[in-house]
């Protein structure tokens, strides 16, 4: 659940309509607020909140193009860049040695494991997989914007697809760890 919450903002701006991408905008902006100031009021860290704080910014900015200039040209690329911007952030929290879903994942783990190389092993290997699929989802709208369709069912299917697939691996890939750990 806590991907979800995570990547709440990045959904509710894929699947609204394109049409009113400024009011989607300031809608993703509102969640990615409210959901890091409710998990900072639980006692989360902001080294858990990398995407969500991440998002508020790359969203408060997308609202201001699109308020001030509903028919920009940012618009037909928006898809493209929000999975670009999503790929940038997990890339730069793999290159400094803090993967994004450390942070998420000490959320449920006990605190004697969040230093053991295998916890951060898997946190590095699923933090890799979501940059992946962020690269590969962002050029492919990228793709699909640059022919005209980038606001298209088959643009918004692509972009659900860069969701599911890493958050499917992410669960089997877990859920695969964990038995190992118990059976050694």
């Amino acid at each position: 659940m806590s991907y979800l919450r995570t990547f709440l903002p990045w959904i509710v701006f894929a699947v609204l309509p394109s049409g009113q991408w400024k009011w989607a905008a300031l809608a993703a902006l509102v969640i990615a607020v409210a959901v890091t100031v409710q998990q900072r009021r639980a006692g989360a860290g902001l080294d858990s909140l990398i995407i969500e704080v991440s998002s508020a910014a790359f969203f408060a900015v997308l609202a201001v193009i699109a308020f001030v200039d509903p028919h920009s040209a940012v618009h037909d690329y928006s898809a493209a860049a929000s999975s670009g911007t999503l790929a940038v952030v997990a890339g730069i929290s793999l290159a400094v040695g803090k993967p994004f879903t450390l942070g998420i994942a000490k959320r449920t783990t006990p605190r004697e494991i969040w230093n053991l190389k295998p916890f951060l092993r898997v946190n590095t290997v699923i933090t890799a997989v979501w940059t992946a699929a962020f690269a590969v989802t962002a050029v492919v709208l990228a793709v699909v914007a640059h022919t005209g369709n980038g606001h298209s069912t088959p643009a918004t299917l692509i972009q659900v697809a860069g969701f599911v697939i890493p958050m499917v691996f992410t669960i089997r890939y877990v859920a695969t760890a964990q038995a190992r750990a118990g059976a050694a």
